[in-house]
């Protein structure tokens, strides 16, 4: 994931990625992250989102955007990566950028060689099969849960943005 799509309160860009002109200021929330840092990303982005006045449903479902965004980043990426979040124009924005290509996608078949599982790992009720895993799935959870998600990718990596609305108690 990359900077691209981010800029600097004050300047114009993509309404999109949070950054245009308007009543948003800078990030509530600027932390780089990497796979040993994933859960004070998480704890710090409940914490914001808490306090921008999303209730306790949609804090959890920024967690969970801002959790496989960044598991994205450390699997598929370059292994770290960079959150923001800041609130304006009644909407929270959680953005993820990296500055890696993105891999493809392995091929999953169930197999637990193939799908990363270690043989026993995640056994159904002890029956000694694998967890069927498919990739893949935390880009469709972020779309189901976010109100929009703008992907914007190239050679200096990737940039998702997702935006939540705040609804006044």
């Amino acid at each position: 994931m990359s900077d691209q799509g981010y800029r600097p309160a004050g300047q114009p860009g993509r309404a999109e990625a949070g950054r245009g002109a308007g009543p948003a200021g800078p990030p509530s929330l600027d932390q780089n992250f990497d796979a040993g840092s994933l859960y004070a990303l998480r704890a710090a982005v409940a914490a914001h989102a808490a306090a921008a006045g999303l209730s306790p449903q949609r804090v959890y479902d920024v967690v969970v955007t801002a959790h496989e965004l960044a598991a994205n980043s450390v699997v598929h990426g370059p292994g770290h990566g960079r959150l923001r979040l800041w609130a304006g124009d009644g909407f929270l924005y959680c953005q993820v950028s990296d500055d890696g290509p993105a891999e493809p996608e392995p091929a999953v078949t169930g197999n637990a060689a193939e799908t990363g599982n270690a043989a026993g790992a995640g056994d159904a009720a002890g029956a000694g099969m694998p967890w069927h895993a498919e990739h893949g799935h935390g880009l469709w959870v972020v779309g189901q849960v976010a109100d929009k998600v703008s992907v914007d990718h190239g050679r200096a990596g990737t940039t998702v943005t997702a935006s939540f609305g705040i609804t006044p108690s």
